[in-house]
C-alpha cells in the first residue's frame, strides 16, 4: 500500500463500524428457477458464505470462505490503494499484508467457487474508527543528507511508545552493504522515548542507508500512527575520527585513518560543573555563530556571548568552538566551562572539514563521566552485546 500523508481530523474512540452494501452470504445452488432434484450432490452442497472478521484499527484484514474456496479478493481503501495480502494453503482464509489503518473505509471484493465449479462474488464495506491519540515522529538524520560515520539513525516519538516491540518491527533500514546493525531503546535528552539504529561498528564511507516505517495503522500504547514514514541517506566518501586528549590539551583530525591535523584545546575546567563529558560524542550539528549562555546549562552567570564556529557535541551543551578569550590556554590548560575551545583561525579551517556524523573520542582524567546515549548520539558508548540488548525484539 503506497504510503498515505492524509491528516485524520476527526477524533472518536477506537471502535469499528462494519457496513455491507453487498451480501456476504450467498447461495450457489443450481440456475435461478431451474428444477432441483432434492437427493442430488448439487442440492446437498453447503452454501458459500464470506466472512469479514471485524477489522479493526491496528489489525490485519482476514476474509474466510465456507462451503468454498476463495479465487480473488480484493481489499481498497477510499483512495483506489489496494490492501496486499495472500491466501492460505487451504484456500478458505486470506489475511492482509499489513494492518488496517485509522479512520479509513474500505471495499471488499471476494470470490469464492464451490465444488461443483460455481463462482460467487460477494461485497462489503467497513470503516475504522478515527485515533483517539496520535503519535507522531522525527527522524534523523535528515533526508537525502550526507553524514559522518558515526551517524545513527534516530527516531524520536512525540508520545510514549509502551509497545515497543510492535513498533520495531516496523521499522526496516537496507543498506547498500548488508552492514550489521540493531535498534535500541532509550530516553531522549527532552525525556521523550527515542530508537536508534547503530551498526556494530562504525560506517564504511559510501554506505547508502534507507528506512522504511511502516507504522500507519499501528497503536504504539501511547497512541496511534496515521502515517508511512521513508527516509534515507549517505555515509560521506572519507572516514573522519576526532580524536581529543584532553589531558595533552590535544585535537586530531584522523581521515581514513592518516592525522590531517593536530590542533591545540583547552577543555572544560577540572574539578567541578564546567568539566567535559568524555567517551564517544557525534558530531550533532554545525551552528556557527551562537549566543551561549551559562544560565541555560546550570552554570549561573559565567558567561554570555555570541561564539562562532560552534558545532554541537551533546544535548546538555558540550561544543566545540571558536574561543579566543581562553588563548593562553590552548595546549596548556583545560580552563573552558565544558567545551573544547581552540583559536580563530583552528577552529575555521576544522569548521569547514568536519560535518554532521562524525566522531569525537574523547578522553581525559578528570571529566564529569561519560556521554549517556540519549545526550546526543552517546550510543558508541556501549559495547555492542549491550547495544543489542536494548533491542526490544532481541538479536
Amino acid at each position: 500500500m503506497s504510503v498515505r500523508t492524509r491528516a485524520r481530523a476527526r477524533i472518536r474512540p477506537a471502535l469499528v463500524a462494519l457496513a455491507l452494501c453487498g451480501s456476504l452470504t450467498a447461495c450457489t445452488a443450481g440456475a435461478v428457477g431451474a428444477p432441483r432434484d432434492e437427493g442430488s450432490a448439487e442440492s446437498a452442497q453447503t452454501p458459500a458464505k464470506v466472512t469479514v472478521a471485524s477489522p479493526a484499527a491496528g489489525r490485519t484484514v482476514t476474509v474466510t470462505a465456507t462451503g468454498g474456496t476463495l479465487t480473488a479478493v480484493k481489499v481498497v481503501d477510499a483512495d483506489g490503494d489496494a490492501l496486499a495480502g495472500r491466501t492460505g494453503a487451504d484456500g478458505t482464509t486470506w489475511v492482509s499484508d499489513r494492518k488496517a489503518v485509522t479512520g479509513t473505509s474500505y471495499r471488499v471484493e471476494a470470490t469464492v467457487r464451490t465444488a461443483g465449479g460455481k463462482e460467487t462474488t460477494t461485497r462489503s464495506t467497513f470503516t475504522t474508527a478515527e485515533a483517539s491519540k496520535v503519535n507522531k515522529l522525527t527522524l534523523a538524520p535528515g533526508k537525502n543528507t550526507t553524514v559522518g560515520v558515526g551517524q545513527p539513525l534516530s527516531i524520536v516519538f512525540d508520545r510514549p511508545v509502551t509497545h515497543r516491540a510492535e513498533v520495531e518491527k516496523q521499522l526496516k533500514v537496507t543498506t547498500s552493504n548488508g552492514t550489521v546493525g540493531s535498534w535500541g531503546w532509550l530516553k531522549d535528552w527532552s525525556g521523550r522515548d527515542r530508537v536508534d539504529w547503530r551498526p556494530k561498528e562504525y560506517w564504511k564511507p559510501g554506505t547508502k542507508v534507507t528506512l522504511d516505517a511502516t507504522l500507519d495503522g499501528t497503536d504504539s500504547g501511547g497512541g496511534w500512527f496515521v502515517r508511512d514514514y521513508r527516509t534515507g541517506f549517505t555515509v560521506g566518501a572519507a572516514a573522519q575520527v576526532v580524536k581529543v586528549d584532553l589531558d595533552r590539551k590535544k585535537l586530531v583530525l584522523e581521515r581514513d585513518g592518516r592525522a590531517v591535523r593536530t590542533i591545540s584545546v583547552s577543555g572544560g575546567t577540572p574539578g567541578g560543573d564546567k568539566r567535559s563529558w568524555r567517551g564517544t560524542a557525534v558530531l550533532m550539528a554545525k551552528e556557527g555563530t551562537i549566543n551561549m549562555n551559562s544560565e541555560t546549562v546550570g552554570l549561573g552567570d559565567a558567561y554570555d556571548k555570541m561564539v562562532d564556529y560552534s558545532m554541537r557535541l551533546t544535548w546538555s551543551g558540550m561544543y566545540a568552538h571558536a574561543a579566543p578569550w581562553n588563548a593562553a590556554y590552548f595546549g596548556r590548560a583545560n580552563r573552558s566551562s565544558g567545551c573544547i575551545g581552540m583559536s580563530d583561525a583552528d577552529a575555521a579551517w576544522f569548521y569547514g572539514q568536519v560535518r554532521a556524523g562524525d566522531p569525537f573520542e574523547i578522553r581525559g582524567a578528570d571529566t564529569k563521566g561519560t556521554v549517556a546515549e540519549g545526550n546526543g548520539y552517546g550510543a558508541w558508548n556501549l559495547s555492542w552485546e549491550q547495544w543489542q540488548a536494548k533491542s526490544a525484539v532481541g538479536r
